[in-house]
């Protein structure tokens, strides 16, 4: 029924006594009508009123009279706040269930026209060189022709006061002026800057360490004494401390900000935390069925904050044990060199194999966001064709071809590589992602007159992520994976089969189980030289911590190098489950394969179901 605003006292009187003063109207559902210039979920978030979760376990909101009067004016301030000051409530409709105890709730808006920005004047920021005062204006979240959104105005307020404590000036200020024109309707919005006294850094304290050296926490510091104030080295400063993992708390603090001196003195304060950490799970997945993980790490080893830890794991699908030390501020602040050894075990349809060896990595990280690497590989590579595989005569000169002993069934080779990573990202979460992009690039030379071994390639790859928010709760994912390995001499037994491609499985295309799609002799999947794969994933927050996802997978595997054909890719489609968890989702995928190999041999006889089921944690990408 539709109810006038004169009516709302008759409506609410009458609900408060159908909820016998005990709040037992559940609310079934609370949307809008005519609400198109704002986010529905950040309009909802603003409310007190509150729908019920429709899982039977989740939370259940009632209706409340208060709130829900002080939730129309609410409305009003919201729109206010985003450039819509003639926003109002037109009306609402509220439908009782025929047993009067959940109602729905439906608020009509009539937005209003907007006040839009006219222009946006940035005065006093002479202080600025000329380009940095460019990009501020271009960076400004507030946009002319755009309505006038308060938070908006206050980001840009911030950004500028931001912009001038990074060149110098600690005590800046800025204040923003606006000016709706004669209709109301246009706004000008002037910030003025004073930027106050040039500064330099003063003199450092460092607080509240015990174990950890101070000139330990002092070479962290991107800043000396002398240098010209900067705010975004102070941040820089408390990142790096942070990104040690020594200590619970670390705060770096201009001091004397109200006495403005010339030189700014420095406090750095921290909460050192517990040096030893020891995790251990279990898990299950539909592709590595049980799963055991143990970790040690000693995050202060030696002193100097050097780390050093062991991971343990095993599953059907791989298992084996890690040794990793670190050894941060390798002669530089942004230089750390890493040591990783390892005895791993992995295994496929048609054999497994083992790598024992170690890895050295010495690591720029340009800043918080962008890092490259140069590593040097030494190991032993051994893979061992199973016997079913062997006996087939077609696979049998196959492996042969691929530098197999026909008597031992077995690959061994000494594998020495130099590689070189370069990654950077700006996505807003590593776990579960909603904004920002991803890329990461590896290339990789093993053998040759520098480095003499069994094997003997160049290989090359790119992983490549973005994350499109669309509003609150609704995220497209995109990712896109190109990998290339070229043997020297064009000789197959120059690549280990450790470093063949394969795809499918709960991480590239889902309607295939892992290492299922690859170039196929007699039906197994015996890995490749060249891959693609494509990922597009729109995720839903649908309540409180579930969420779900539709996907779309394509991608193949190629024998040979550079043998890309992009009318032999695979495809599968799905939808798919989110709970989300301090650790990461934990995500539950239905994969179909749009276009099946029927070729391909599974537990010994040919596929015959189209779909996957997986079932594991984190994002897929």
């Amino acid at each position: 029924m539709r109810v006038p605003l004169a009516a709302f006292a008759l409506l609410v009187v009458t609900a408060a006594a159908a909820c016998k003063e005990g709040g037992t109207i559940k609310v079934h559902s609370l949307s809008f009508k005519g609400v198109k210039a704002v986010d529905q979920a950040r309009l909802k978030d603003a409310l007190a009123t509150r729908q019920s979760s429709k899982i039977p376990w989740g939370k259940k909101y009632f209706f409340d009279r208060s709130r829900f009067d002080a939730d129309l004016k609410r409305i009003q301030a919201f729109y206010a706040d985003r450039g819509y000051p003639d926003a109002r409530v037109a009306g609402f409709d509220v439908k009782l269930n025929d047993k009067q105890d959940e109602v729905d709730l439906t608020v009509t808006i009539a937005e209003g026209a907007p006040v839009l920005v006219k222009a946006i004047d940035f005065t006093g920021f002479d202080a600025l060189p000329p380009a940095h005062l460019d990009d501020l204006k271009k960076r400004a979240p507030l946009k002319v022709g755009q309505p006038r959104d308060r938070q908006l105005v206050v980001s840009t307020h911030e950004m500028a006061v931001n912009e001038l404590k990074d060149h110098g000036y600690p005590y800046a200020k800025v204040s923003t002026g606006e000016d709706d024109g004669g209709s109301g309707k246009d706004a000008t919005l002037t910030f003025g800057a004073e930027p106050g006294k040039l500064a330099h850094f003063g003199a450092v304290e460092v607080v509240g360490n015990k174990s950890v050296d101070e000139h330990i926490i002092r070479r962290e510091l991107t800043f000396k004494p002398g240098d010209l104030y900067q705010r975004s080295v102070v941040q820089d400063s408390q990142r790096r401390l942070y990104g040690l993992e020594l200590f619970q708390f670390a705060n770096v603090e201009p001091l004397n900000q109200e006495q403005q001196p010339d030189d700014v003195p420095v406090r750095v304060t921290i909460a050192e935390g517990n040096h030893q950490r020891t995790n251990f799970g279990v898990g299950y997945g539909t592709e590595e069925k049980a799963r055991v993980d143990a970790e040690y790490h000693h995050l202060n080893f030696l002193g100097g904050a050097r780390t050093a830890g062991t991971h343990l794991r095993w599953s059907s699908l791989d298992r084996g044990a890690r040794f990793d030390f670190n050894q941060p501020f390798f002669f530089r602040p942004h230089f750390s060199l890493g040591v990783e050894g390892q005895q791993w075990y992995s295994y496929t349809p048609a054999y497994r194999s083992t790598v024992s060896g170690g890895k050295v990595t010495l690591l720029h990280r340009q800043s918080a966001n962008t890092s490259l690497g140069l590593s040097l590989t030494s190991e032993h590579d051994s893979s061992l064709i199973t016997a079913e595989a062997f006996s087939n005569p077609t696979l049998r000169s196959y492996f042969i071809a691929l530098g197999l002993d026909p008597q031992t069934r077995e690959q061994n080779g000494t594998l020495n590589a130099v590689g070189v990573d370069y990654q950077h990202s700006t996505a807003d979460n590593v776990l579960n992602a909603h904004r920002g992009y991803q890329i990461a690039v590896h290339a990789e030379n093993a053998g040759g007159r520098l480095l003499p071994g069994s094997f003997n390639y160049y290989s090359s790859a790119v992983d490549a992520r973005h994350y499109l928010p669309i509003t609150d709760s609704l995220v497209v994912a995109s990712r896109v994976q190109i990998g290339n390995i070229r043997p020297a001499s064009g000789d197959p037994g120059n690549v280990p089969f450790s470093k063949k491609y394969f795809l499918g499985g709960a991480t590239s295309i889902r309607g295939w189980g892992r290492y299922e799609v690859s170039p196929l002799v007699d039906g197994q999947p015996v890995g490749g030289n060249s891959m693609i794969a494509f990922s597009e994933e729109l995720r839903a927050t649908l309540r409180g911590n579930i969420g779900g996802v539709l996907f779309l997978d394509a991608g193949n595997v190629w024998a040979n190098s550079f043998g890309f054909t992009f009318g032999e890719l695979r495809y599968a489609i799905g939808p798919g489950l989110r709970y989300q968890t301090p650790v990461g989702p934990i995500r539950f995928d239905f994969g179909y394969q749009l276009n099946p190999t029927p070729e391909l041999i599974v537990n010994g006889s040919p596929q015959t179901r189209r779909y996957r089921l997986h079932f594991s944690i984190g994002q897929a990408f």
